[in-house]
């Protein structure tokens, strides 16, 4: 959330093992109450990590909440090999860098059918269902947003997560982390994208309104169970989805505001089968990329013992 970045690696040269903690300072305990959105965002640093790992010829072999004493070490990855059957996996490692949040209006075209079924199965390698609500059930979905989102622009302390988490004074080149203001995005004009404004009551100078898509095209991903390790699978199964959709010319963004607010998220499900967890909720389409955001500096987030 917010790219607040919370996670941080240790590296074991002796037993050629890479463990991932939670940075807790991170949290947000007001917009992430139960803690959930802190494993999911460090499952996806995780899966970049299984990414760069095979890519590099090496089979990650991984645990996950390897100590039930420790709560902030999230999973472990031993370096063994060769790399052997995870071609797939490797062949996102290009995503990696391309691959950024785009906050702008997305085209009105509709998403193939083989490209959603490709990121459905995607999510299913990783644990997770990925479904695309159409109809109805995505008229819900958006009206869900638009009631989180309007409590948050309401709420004192969703508005001190953005005030702590997005920088519209500091310089880019100061920051390594946040969401800066030329990534916000353009206010929504028209449309009804679930749009979160980063800005909130904030000016922020020469930033245009633009319309958005009439139809947004959003992807629900859950889980069956709803733990921590079910929390770290989300994470995987996001971001292996959003770097094959990068690969596929599609741009994304988050829509986290419903997962935000205990009573709206349930309500996420789909309504015919009712089963399953949401987890994140994703918006692709053809669009502009999106800019690359700060990113903290290795030597904070990294330490290797000898």
């Amino acid at each position: 959330m917010h790219n607040a970045q919370p996670w941080r690696f240790r590296y074991v040269r002796r037993s050629r093992t890479l463990e991932l903690r939670a940075d807790l300072e991170r949290a947000m305990p007001h917009s992430d109450p139960d803690n959930r959105a802190l494993p999911i965002g460090c499952g996806a640093a995780l899966l970049n990590l299984r990414v760069a790992v095979v890519h590099e010829g090496r089979h990650p072999e991984v645990r996950l909440l390897p100590d039930p004493t420790d709560r902030a070490l999230l999973a472990t990855v031993r370096l063994t090999g060769p790399a052997s059957g995870e071609r797939d996996l490797g062949a996102l490692h290009p995503a990696i860098h391309q691959r950024h949040s785009s906050r702008y209006p997305f085209e009105e075209t509709e998403i193939p059918e083989a490209v959603r079924a490709a990121l459905a199965e995607a999510a299913r390698v990783e644990g997770a269902t990925l479904a695309f609500p159409t109809s109805w059930h995505l008229r819900e979905v958006l009206e869900l947003a638009q009631e989180a989102e309007a409590r948050n622009i309401t709420d004192p302390g969703s508005d001190q997560d953005l005030a702590q988490w997005t920088r519209v004074d500091t310089p880019a080149a100061n920051a390594d982390d946040g969401v800066p203001h030329y990534a916000f995005g353009p206010r929504m004009r028209g449309g009804k994208a679930p749009m979160r404004d980063f800005a909130g009551p904030r000016q922020t100078a020469g930033r245009d309104a633009a319309g958005f898509e009439r139809t947004p095209q959003l992807a629900l991903l859950s889980t069956d169970h709803d733990s921590p390790e079910d929390w770290l699978r989300a994470g995987q199964a996001v971001e292996r989805v959003l770097l094959l959709a990068t690969l596929e010319g599609l741009s994304s963004s988050f829509a986290t505001q419903p997962l935000e607010w205990t009573d709206l998220r349930w309500p996420l499900r789909d309504p015919l089968t009712g089963s399953g967890y949401p987890q994140m909720l994703l918006r692709l389409g053809y669009g502009p990329e999106g800019p690359s955001t700060p990113r903290r500096p290795v030597s904070e987030i990294l330490d290797i013992e000898p």
